[in-house]
């Protein structure tokens, strides 16, 4: 017998997989409703490190690129005074803290602007080795840390001068809302800098100080687990296929305060590519934001709707595979017993015939085979005929397994309109917007700052070959651009680097950031840096593509960049430009959150019921400085409430799978069972009442080793017999005429 054919398999196959179905729904319905923190929650603080972590090492990664760069513009150009250098570095950034000018030879201090710069851990005698240059971070006597970045400046006939810059380890532009805070350790569980957790001098209560203690002590606990965690490869700390984040990352469940419990999310500095590093990534910083919830209450129900279900699914199959066993496998082992009974020679004691179906049919065949072969009967005798077959069985085996995973699929334990979203989702939604808001923002606004530290270089230089090298310079230190150009006054363009320029002829704007065209099918943001003393402009065209990168981040559902209009401008999923929001709520949203309350507009987040769909949508406009400000755009980030892990979702999500995972072995097992058994069995059923008709020619041929082909070479053996017989009888008879 074959091992896969045959009608055993697919009935044994079938109660092994009801079997352990029935295992699995016993264990898994129900366990979903005593899950103490939902784990969108738990996700969503994972998501919110990832977030920070992404913002801090683009911040890191981009003032030392920024510093790196104005010192090679420095250097490739005429002497300047470390004065001059320092004050045109300040004109354009604002984003370090201290920064110095030291004579490398010597160590003599020649300019400082801001803070002290702590030059004297810097060892000017391993500058020139291959890592000399590498930003490093230091401990101040204050217990705060400072990231070092160096740059070297080099003119002809003077000394070499290196350009220090100091900034410190906290988070830009991360919106943390209530109750939250945010921490950075490195590779020793040692916080370098955090956020949210000691508040501003105020006179605190008894309690506040316990509550501010705790947090401390908990930190420490997530710190040392999430430095543990941080040494893992990012390719075995996730499940396979996970992909989203380059780094490892993860979340964290703490103990109870006063009826509160802080959860936390961890992810370590990643490189936006897979394998790849950067200099902030080579520092082995880790962030670690965490959150104080309140315990949700019980849900209601436990692991009582699962033992039922899994103790229904044993009846209902134990009786499937009972009505298979006995209607479909016994008598077709009993047909193939005794066929092979008739084939070594017992003919005298009769057929004994199934009563229903095919098999029947072939009983019966073979009953009128025997008797031809005894001598006790003629052929052409009347046949009975079963209107039951093999495939009506299988139907109703089929239906009595879909009366089990029907309602599990599309009526039990549904979630309705009832489901309960934790607030901490709503509000995760909101800051996380927030913070992609303003890193849109600040990516404009560096993008801007670059094109003036540019102007301020080629305002000296009237060689469009000259202009063209800073141009070119510029353009591969920073995948933000799709061009870079000089245009005169008149808007002629003098020299240029990347694509073809799209504002050709067109004047320069006194509009910092703009976009270019509202007709196009593709927003043209422009970036305008005018030179000083020439009446001329540096004109940088974003890509779109750079733009988008941005929002592309888990768990926030579809991000779309809007226009003061409430036009698309950019997006994490397909759109059109410059079309309008989905829905006019999400209209209504961008519009109360652009409502000044006080001075300055405000995030906001919300959630929508439409009978059982929900949907969760936040709007956070552009705020803060810079020249990115003057836009006016809004990111508008929704998502249904359904792809989350809020528990209601999730015991709706395992019926419905414990559901189809019963439809999927029904059909598996049922499909093989038809196609391996019942197709051959009823072919072999009018091969064998056409053979016992008369047909002495047709020969037959077993399709499988199996049950059917066992008795198909029976019914081929008692074919040969009968025409031995047949051969016999003809032989006689001429000789008795005789």
């Amino acid at each position: 017998m074959s091992l896969l054919g045959g009608i055993r398999p697919p009935i044994a196959v079938l109660s092994v997989l009801l079997l352990a179905l029935a295992g699995v729904t016993a264990l898994t319905l129900g366990r979903v409703d005593q899950e103490r923190v939902p784990k969108a929650v738990l996700n969503s603080q994972q998501y919110f490190a990832e977030d920070g972590a992404i913002a801090l090492r683009a911040s890191i990664d981009e003032s030392v690129t920024d510093l790196t760069r104005t010192a090679d513009l420095f250097s490739a150009s005429g002497s300047v005074s470390p004065d001059a250098v320092l004050d045109k570095i300040g004109n354009v950034y604002q984003k370090w803290m201290g920064t110095a000018v030291v004579e490398i030879e010597s160590g003599k201090l020649l300019a400082a602007r801001g803070e002290n710069v702590p030059l004297t851990v810097v060892d000017r005698s391993k500058l020139s080795e291959k890592n000399g240059l590498a930003p490093r971070m230091v401990r101040l006597e204050n217990g705060e840390t400072r990231l070092l970045a160096f740059a070297v400046l080099t003119w002809k006939g003077e000394p070499q001068k290196l350009l220090v810059a100091s900034s410190s380890l906290r988070f830009p532009g991360i919106s943390l809302g209530k109750l939250r805070a945010i921490a950075v350790i490195d590779e020793r569980a040692q916080v370098l800098s955090s956020d949210g957790i000691d508040p501003a001098e105020q006179v605190m209560t008894e309690f506040q100080r316990l509550e501010i203690k705790d947090s401390k002590k908990q930190l420490k606990s997530f710190s040392k687990y999430a430095a543990k965690k941080a040494k893992q490869n990012p390719l075995q700390s996730k499940e396979p296929g996970s992909g989203g984040f380059k780094g490892v990352s993860g979340s964290i469940t703490g103990e109870h305060f006063a009826g509160d419990r802080l959860v936390a999310g961890y992810a370590t500095l990643a490189a936006p590519e897979p394998g790849g590093a950067t200099v902030a990534t080579s520092l082995g910083l880790t962030v670690i934001a965490m959150v104080k919830i309140a315990d949700p209450p019980m849900a209601a129900g436990g692991p009582g709707f699962g033992l039922a279900a899994a103790g229904a699914l044993l009846l209902i199959g134990g009786i499937t595979v009972a009505l298979l066993l006995g209607t479909v496998q016994r008598p077709l082992i009993r047909l193939y017993l005794e066929s092979r009974r008739l084939t070594r020679g017992d003919l005298t004691r009769p057929v004994t015939v199934p009563k229903y179906g095919e098999a029947a049919r072939i009983g019966d065949a073979l009953e009128r085979i025997r008797r031809q072969l005894h001598g006790q009967g003629d052929s052409d005798g009347p046949t009975r005929k079963r209107r039951l077959g093999a495939r009506p069985l299988l139907a109703v085996a089929a239906v009595l397994l879909l009366v089990w995973s029907a309602p599990l699929m599309l009526l039990l334990n549904r979630a309705g309109d009832s489901v309960v979203v934790p607030q901490q989702i709503i509000n995760d939604q909101r800051e996380r917007t927030d913070t992609l808001t303003d890193r849109v923002r600040r990516a404009l606004n560096e993008g801007h700052a670059d094109l003036l530290s540019v102007a301020s270089l080629v305002g000296n230089n009237t060689e469009r070959a000259e202009m063209t090298d800073v141009l070119e310079r510029t353009l591969a230190q920073h995948l933000r651009y799709e061009s870079l150009y000089v245009v005169d006054k008149e808007g002629e363009v003098l020299a240029r680097a990347g694509g073809d320029p799209r504002s050709d002829g067109v004047a320069p704007s006194t509009q910092p950031v703009r976009i270019l065209d509202t007709k196009s099918k593709e927003p043209v943001i422009v970036g305008t840096a005018e030179i000083s003393g020439r009446g001329g402009a540096v004109v940088g065209e974003f890509r779109i593509d750079f733009l988008n990168s941005l929002l592309k981040r888990p768990g926030l559902g579809q991000v779309r960049v809007v226009d003061a209009e409430r036009r698309v401008i950019g997006g994490n999923t397909g759109y059109l430009a410059f079309e309008k929001l989905a829905n006019s709520r999400l209209d209504a949203l961008v519009a109360g959150s652009n409502q000044k309350v006080g001075l300055s507009a405000r995030p906001s987040g919300v959630l929508y019921r439409t009978g059982d769909d929900i949907q969760i949508a936040a709007a956070a406009p552009f705020v803060g400085g810079g020249a990115a400000k003057s836009l006016g755009w809004t990111v508008v980030s929704y998502q249904p409430a359904s792809g989350l892990a809020i528990p209601e979702y999730s015991l709706q999500n395992r019926t419905v799978l414990a559901g189809l995972l019963g439809i999927t072995a029904a059909a598996a097992c049922l499909g093989w069972l038809h196609i391996v058994v019942v197709r051959p069995l009823r072919a072999v059923t009018d091969q064998a009442e056409a053979l016992a008709g008369g047909d002495r020619r047709t020969v037959l041929y077993p399709r499988h080793h199996d049950e059917v082909g066992a008795v198909t070479r029976s019914l081929e053996l008692l074919r040969q017999q009968l025409a031995e017989l047949r051969k016999r009888d003809g032989a006689k008879t001429p000789a008795g005429r005789n």
